[in-house]
C-alpha cells in the first residue's frame, strides 16, 4: 500500500507519524561485489539519459579498502552495509531537498515505533527552512508547548552540538530521549538568543476539540490529520449543526499536517462534488492530478467561517485552508502559515531499509505553489508573547469579531 504524506510532513519528533511503505527494492546486496551494479559494465549503470559512470565511486572503495589507517578511538573502518549505506545517505543528500531521506536500519526502525507511537520525547515539529533547522510547531499539551517553543524558533544547538549542516533525521536523534530526562535548546527568536531546558515525557497528541462560546460563535480547533481525524472531524460538525450557530471558526494554528485524504475528506463537507481541493504536481513531464471534493456538501451559503492560521499551520492544514479559502468558503486570520507543500512516499528498499523521496509538490485549487508561498490571511494578526504571558487571544477575537459583524461576507 502507498499513501502520501502532504507535508512530507517535516518530522515529527515523538508523535505518531504516517507509516508509507510501498513494495518497491533496489536490490541492495549485503556486499559490495561490483557485479551487482550492473550485468553490462562494472562501471556504469545506464540511464534513460546518459551513462551513470561509477569507476570514481569503485576506485574510492578500493582506495579506502587499501589505504586507510584508523587514528583515533572514534575512527574505524564500516562493514560493508554500512558502506553501501553511507553511499546512499550521500546520493540522496546530492538532491539538495531535505525531505529526501535514506533509513538505515535503526532509523528505519525509529520510525516504525513513531507509527506505533511507542516512544518518548518533547512533541514538536521540526524541518528545514532556508538551511536552518526551525519549528514548524510545537504540539498541543506537550513538554515542548509546556517549556514555551513557538513556531518559528531556530534550533542553533541541541545541548552542547551545533545544528548547522545538521539533517532533521539527525537533530531527532539527539533531541529524543527517555521519558524525565532533559534537552536544551539554544532557541534563535526575534535576533535573541536563549537556552530553553525541555524535560522528555510520553506524548500524548489530542486531535481535536469543540466549544460553544456563549456569543454564538462555534470553535473547532484541530491539531492533526491523522487517519481518524475526518471521523472525529464530521462529529464535530455534527455538534456544530445541533448547536443552531450558523458561525464557525476553524482553528487551525500549530497544525502541522499528516494525511492528505483527511484533508480531502474534510473539505468534502463543505465543497461540491468534484471541486478542486488541491493539484498534484510531479513535474512538466507528468500531468497535473486534481484531488477533488467527494461532495459531501453539508452546508448552504448562510454558513459564515473563519480559519485561523499561523506560522505552525502546514501541508495538510494548508490544503484544507487555501481550498477552501479559494472557493470563497471561508476568511483567513492571523499570520502567513509554514508553507510546506511536498509529497513524499516512504518507500521499502531491503527488509531492513527504506527511502523517503519527495516525488511532487502541491498547489493551491488555483495553482499557487504552497511551499514557496504558504498561505497568506485575509486579516493578519500577531499573538505576541505578551499576548500568550497574559493569556489573551487576539487572533482568536478578530476571528469571532469578524463573525458577529452583520456585514461579514465570506
Amino acid at each position: 500500500m502507498k499513501l502520501k504524506i502532504p507535508v512530507s510532513k517535516p518530522f515529527i519528533i515523538a508523535i505518531s507519524v504516517i507509516a508509507l511503505v510501498g513494495a518497491y527494492s533496489l536490490g541492495i546486496q549485503s556486499g559490495l561485489e561490483k557485479s551487482a551494479v550492473t550485468n553490462a559494465s562494472k562501471n556504469t549503470i545506464a540511464t534513460s539519459s546518459d551513462i551513470l559512470d561509477l569507476a570514481p565511486f569503485w576506485k574510492t572503495i578500493e582506495t579506502l579498502n587499501e589505504r586507510f589507517v584508523a587514528t583515533t578511538a572514534s575512527s574505524s573502518a564500516p562493514t560493508n552495509k554500512e558502506k553501501v549505506y553511507g553511499a546512499i545517505e550521500g546520493l540522496t543528500a546530492s538532491y539538495g531537498d531535505p525531505y529526501t531521506i535514506f533509513f538505515p536500519p535503526k532509523e528505519t526502525t525509529a520510525f516504525e515505533e513513531e507509527v506505533r507511537g511507542s516512544f518518548e520525547g518533547v512533541g514538536m515539529e521540526i524541518a528545514i527552512k532556508d538551511k536552518v533547522l526551525t519549528v514548524v510547531a510545537p504540539l498541543k499539551n506537550t513538554p515542548a508547548e509546556r517549556a514555551g517553543i513557538q513556531p518559528g524558533d531556530q534550533i542553533l544547538k541541541i545541548d552542547k552540538l551545533y545544528t548547522g549542516g545538521m539533517t532533521v533525521e539527525e537533530a531527532i536523534k539527539h533531541i529524543r530521549g527517555p521519558r524525565g530526562t532533559t534537552v536544551t535548546l539554544a532557541i534563535k527568536r526575534n535576533g535573541g538568543i536563549e537556552d530553553i531546558k525541555v524535560t522528555r515525557d510520553v506524548i500524548n497528541i489530542p486531535t481535536i476539540d469543540t466549544k460553544l462560546r456563549d456569543d454564538g460563535v462555534f470553535v473547532i480547533s484541530l491539531y492533526n490529520f491523522s487517519a481518524n481525524s475526518a471521523s472525529l472531524f464530521r462529529d464535530a460538525l455534527r455538534e456544530f449543526i445541533q448547536s443552531d450557530s450558523d458561525k464557525l471558526v476553524l482553528d487551525l494554528r500549530n497544525n502541522p499536517g499528516g494525511y492528505l485524504e483527511s484533508a480531502v475528506d474534510m473539505a468534502s463537507f463543505f465543497l461540491p462534488l468534484g471541486k478542486t481541493v488541491v493539484i498534484e504536481d510531479s513535474g512538466a513531464s507528468v500531468k497535473q492530478k486534481a484531488e477533488r471534493s467527494a461532495g459531501y456538501d453539508v452546508f448552504t451559503e448562510n454558513l459564515k467561517m473563519v480559519i485561523i492560521i499561523n506560522e505552525g499551520s502546514a501541508s495538510a492544514s494548508e490544503i484544507l485552508a487555501g481550498a477552501l479559502h479559494e472557493h470563497g468558503i471561508a476568511k483567513l486570520v492571523g499570520e502567513k502559515s509554514f508553507g510546506k507543500g511536498s509529497v513524499q512516499e516512504l518507500i521499502e528498499i531491503t527488509s531492513e531499509t527504506s527511502l523517503k523521496v519527495t516525488i511532487a509538490r502541491w498547489l493551491t485549487p488555483k495553482g499557487k505553489s504552497i511551499s514557496e508561498n504558504g498561505l497568506e490571511p485575509d486579516v493578519k494578526i500577531e499573538l505576541t508573547e505578551k499576548d500568550i504571558e497574559k493569556k489573551l487571544d487576539p487572533q482568536m477575537d478578530k476571528a469571532v469579531a469578524m463573525l458577529l459583524d452583520p456585514a461579514f461576507k465570506r
